[in-house]
């Protein structure tokens, strides 16, 4: 039923909220009972004077009467049928409309449980191959080892030397004292100050964390100014001034508004693809409008750059997975690749993706050659991709929902994998 249709029951309900009688309401608005009720039961159009006295009366704007709800509560609550498999879906919006409080309560318990299931995959990714995690979990268990070997030892009856029961116990008060440095420091990391996305300290996370904070738009770069910094924040800002430069702001936004596709910007701008992807990707939002999520790896595959989008998890530690447009645009350099490609979990998110991978030689014409490959992901609602079927993807095997995959490496931990 179209949202509009559903104009009477947002009215009785409403009226029934407010606790007035039908008849009562329709007295005030100079209509007959009989007739009111036939609008609350969606069975009269209204709108005019009509709708304005009743908003009114009501104490409602009239929009909220006539529109109702939010297009993106009917989306969720769309979205959570779907993942359910209920076969109503086409009532969501009547739903919506009948009963709004009950629909925002599903469609925010939705939301919330696609958060808790991309911080379980976050925590797993973290987990499983987080570095500093490891190294601390090997130290706590040997050294927990080197106490149990030594206090077997001395319980092991009265045939110790006084002077060798001296050195055992020094070696386990050592050892307890470096048991509690090493789990303070593992308590301390997986802490993380309450935060899943933490910065774990390298210049590339740092980085991450410094244009996140930005909206990853260099205000200052793009007026011809500069930021202090050294190392891989200088050579990211060098690069995002030389885009600027050639991709004029005011103008390269209204080309990709337009609907002009990477390869048309990379003739008009004489820029490669890879550079019009990332300066996609740092483009500033318009009201209402889904951010795009960019990744950049080197020749060896491991990712150098990430700007996260939800729905499309990118490992921060550990392979990503090998399906993704990004690693196939790696076999073929200068041959830019466009997909649809589908995500796994609940809701199955899509994505329209592009890749494009290019050749440097920054050492000169007899340097050694080094290939990046870039991919921009445009969530389904921005790309506008109707009943386009997605490639099948993950983020990681570890973390990986799908049980039929060729390109496998390792077990999925998740248990209840279900997703082909």
């Amino acid at each position: 039923m179209p949202r509009r249709a559903l104009t009477g029951s947002r009215i009785r309900a409403k009226r029934l909220e407010m606790g007035l009688k039908q008849a009562a309401l329709a007295q005030v608005v100079g209509i007959s009972p009989a007739y009111l009720n036939l609008i609350e039961h969606n069975k009269r159009r209204i709108g005019g004077k009509l709708l304005l006295d009743l908003a009114q009366e009501l104490r409602v704007d009239a929009a909220a009467l006539s529109e109702g709800v939010e297009a993106a509560l009917v989306s969720s609550l769309m979205g959570a049928a779907n993942q359910e498999g209920i076969g109503e879906v086409a009532r969501a919006d009547e739903f919506a409309g009948r009963y709004p409080g009950w629909a925002g309560v599903l469609a925010a318990q939705f939301e919330r449980i696609k958060r808790l299931e991309h911080t379980v995959a976050t925590l797993t990714d973290r987990m499983a191959h987080d570095p500093f995690l490891s190294t601390s979990l090997h130290e706590v268990l040997s050294t927990a080892a080197s106490i149990r070997s030594t206090a077997s030892i001395l319980a092991g009856g009265d045939g110790v030397e006084p002077e060798w029961q001296a050195r055992f116990q020094r070696n386990l008060l050592e050892d307890a004292k470096r048991l509690a440095d090493g789990a303070g420091a593992l308590v301390s990391h997986l802490d993380g100050e309450g935060e899943v996305d933490v910065a774990y300290g390298t210049p590339v996370e740092a980085l991450e964390e410094f244009l996140a904070a930005h909206s990853y738009h260099l205000a200052e770069v793009e007026v011809g100014g500069d930021i202090a910094a050294e190392g891989v924040a200088a050579d990211y800002i060098a690069r995002y001034r030389r885009d600027a430069a050639r991709m004029e702001l005011a103008a390269f936004g209204r080309d990709v508004a337009q609907g002009m596709d990477p390869v048309q910007l990379a003739a008009k701008y004489d820029a490669s693809v890879s550079a019009v992807l990332r300066r996609i990707a740092t483009l500033p939002l318009t009201k209402g409008q889904e951010p795009v999520g960019l990744v950049i790896c080197d020749g060896s595959g491991t990712v150098t750059f990430r700007k996260p989008v939800d729905g499309f998890l990118v490992p921060r530690f550990g392979a990503a997975c090998p399906l993704w447009p990004l690693y196939q645009a790696l076999l073929r350099p200068q041959v830019p690749v466009c997909m649809v490609v589908e995500q796994a979990g609940r809701d199955m998110p899509r994505f329209l993706v592009y890749a494009a991978a290019e050749a440097r030689q920054p050492a000169g014409f007899d340097g050694v050659q080094i290939i990046d490959a870039t991919m921009l992901m445009i969530p389904e609602s921005r790309a506008g991709l109707g009943e386009a079927t997605g490639l099948p993807i993950g983020s990681s095997c570890r973390i990986c929902a799908r049980v039929v995959c060729a390109a496998r490496r390792e077990a999925s931990i998740l248990a209840n994998a279900d997703v082909v």
